[in-house]
């Protein structure tokens, strides 16, 4: 008797608002989490976008995102089940180290980040995209779930936290808009859950971006 071919393994990219839920959503679910807020660029990067009219760094703009080297890690962990990532504190917004993340041949994972959108179209052109979801609720639970993480973990100051607290309840469904037109189903949890279980049955085609 032959043996049999491996199984591919596939990601599911985890989109959604800032506070939205991503990561409590994807470490609740028990499969491997790769964490894309680990390829925020180092706040010396003169690259770096600032808010309009502000001298705040835009850290929910792509542009402060290192999508070719997120996508590295991806393509990596899909083909070998192993790969090594930076280690990013956003307190101080700089890369501290590295580490290993090893799935071993685990046939699905997920990528969480509020960037994850914007790769779908790159993961499904690599082969690798299992499914591509959009975390979505209330703009005001979203707003209070993330003033109270940063502040908890000091991700910066108060005064920026609140500034971009505000902005980003405002923007929120404009956000959700935009990642679904990038190719992600914009759900609630139960129905988030509900096609994890598709994928990785692998009844799930993730649709192209219009």
């Amino acid at each position: 008797m032959g043996s049999h071919p491996p199984i591919p393994t596939r990601v599911v990219l985890l989109a959604g608002p800032s506070g939205s839920g991503k990561s409590s959503f994807a470490s609740r679910t028990g499969l491997p989490v790769l964490c894309l807020d680990d390829f925020y660029k180092e706040g010396t990067d003169p690259s770096l976008p600032q808010v309009a009219g502000t001298s705040d760094i835009d850290w929910d703009s792509p542009l402060s995102w290192d999508a070719d080297v997120a996508l590295a890690a991806i393509g990596e962990l899909c083909r070998t089940g192993r790969t090594r990532v930076p280690v990013y504190d956003i307190a101080t917004s700089a890369r501290t180290g590295e580490e290993a993340l090893d799935i071993e041949r685990t046939p699905l994972f997920i990528a969480e980040g509020i960037f994850a959108a914007d790769i779908v179209e790159r993961c499904r052109e690599m082969g690798v995209l299992a499914d591509a979801i959009c975390l979505r609720g209330r703009p005001s639970t979203t707003f209070r779930r993330r003033l109270l993480r940063d502040l908890r973990e000091g991700r910066k100051s108060v005064p920026f936290l609140l500034r971009r607290g505000w902005r980003l309840m405002r923007a929120e469904r404009s956000i959700v808009a935009r990642q679904t037109a990038l190719g992600a189903h914009a759900c609630g949890k139960e129905e988030a859950l509900g096609r994890l279980a598709a994928a990785a049955a692998g009844r799930v085609k993730a649709r192209a971006a219009a």
